[in-house]
């Protein structure tokens, strides 16, 4: 199950997590974010205590978006020990996600 990210938990979940996690930036009003909503949901049971997949809603909690300079959405970014390690940008395969977290947890 993803984890949702607020503009106060996002240290906590993601700076400080001992896993890495990848953080799906998205909003409701985002037509490719709602196509790829059903693939971070498989990612995050197939990845579940191996990576942690979050999710932050750009438009409740601007805050981290602003703080990574998210400018177009879906984003999604990799975590490892609190530091970004990889982004992708706009809808893309369920493959390149996952190859991206396999990078990140090799």
């Amino acid at each position: 199950m993803e984890v949702i990210l607020t503009d106060s938990n996002f240290e906590e979940e993601v700076k400080k997590s001992t896993i890495p996690v990848m953080v799906d930036f998205y909003a409701d009003w985002c037509g490719p974010c709602k196509m790829m909503a059903p693939l971070v949901a498989q990612l995050s049971e197939e990845y579940s205590g191996r990576c942690k997949i979050a999710k932050c809603n750009v438009t409740d909690y601007p805050g981290p978006a602003s703080e990574y300079k998210i400018m177009s959405i879906p984003a999604f970014l990799f975590f490892k020990e609190g530091k970004v390690v990889d982004s992708v940008v706009g809808a893309v395969s369920k493959n390149e996600l996952a190859g991206k977290i396999e990078q990140v947890l090799a």
